[in-house]
């Protein structure tokens, strides 16, 4: 008995740990016909390529900071805590280099931005996006 209460709890946490691990949907508009690999993503969100492969302009945009969502895509898709993410936009910052992707409070709003605006790149959790929308990723 003692040792199926120890498995179910085993269970409960496993589970539990992947629930907290959504999937994040990267997406832009869907006249925007570019191609990404994950390496792309990393360099637009990390301001080291400022246009898509394709040469139009990217802009990304992002989650408030502090998010669950901000911290997942610094985490799975960016490979950087959010602490080293923090220290590597103050570093470019002060040196010029580049400014950090502007950020929204709501997947809402990032939706509705990069349905709007063929430039735009971000991301969602996976299941919230929209039909005003295409899904060039998912980490």
């Amino acid at each position: 008995m003692k040792i199926t209460i120890h498995y179910i709890i085993a269970l409960v946490l496993v589970m539990c740990s992947l629930a907290a691990h959504a999937e994040l949907a990267v997406i832009v508009h869907p006249s925007n016909a570019v191609e990404l690999s994950k390496d792309d993503i990393q360099r637009i969100f990390l301001g080291k390529n400022r246009s898509f492969p394709n040469g139009g302009e990217a802009v990304p945009i992002s989650y408030e900071f502090s998010t669950q969502e901000a911290e997942e895509f610094s985490t799975n898709v960016l490979g950087k805590t959010p602490k080293q993410l923090k220290a590597y936009w103050a570093k470019m910052i002060f040196t010029g280099q580049g400014t950090p992707p502007k950020e929204m409070e709501t997947g809402a709003q990032i939706l509705e931005l990069i349905s709007k605006n063929p430039n735009l790149i971000g991301f969602v959790p996976v299941g919230t996006e929209s039909a005003n929308v295409r899904v060039v990723g998912k980490f």
